[in-house]
């Protein structure tokens, strides 16, 4: 059976992976999204309008608009850090460390309180 450093250690490993894969793929979605604004020289937009909610980046990355694949990309930037905070919850959760369970739940319902706030503020 693994000792308490181990089992942190491979904790904080899992972890590191999960932000490692979310900054990986976040950026190569936005690379293509760079690249294809480069080759069409737009954005797939008229004027200055921009996919600003989820179901038009959905649909703009179907219909292979720049601009969509480029808000895709940091909408998967955004997410990592709240993925690392759930991965959290359920390390601390199989370690049975109660107190830290609580502590990152209250994080993440700040994070998730923050974006609420951020929307509407559209």
């Amino acid at each position: 059976m693994k000792d308490d450093k181990e089992k942190m250690l491979d904790i904080e490993l899992r972890i590191g992976k999960i932000l490692r894969f979310g900054t990986i793929l976040s950026t190569a979605v936005m690379v293509i999204g760079l690249v294809m604004f480069v080759v069409t020289g737009h954005s797939g937009y008229n004027g200055a309008s921009y996919p600003h909610n989820f179901q038009a980046i959905v649909m703009g990355l179907a219909g292979f608009k720049p601009f969509a694949w480029l808000m895709a990309g940091l909408f998967l930037l955004i997410l990592t850090p709240v993925l690392r905070v759930l991965a959290s919850i359920f390390a601390f959760a199989k370690e049975r460390d109660r107190m830290y369970v609580v502590i990152t739940l209250i994080v993440l319902l700040i994070l998730i309180v923050a974006i609420l706030l951020g929307h509407a503020g559209e």
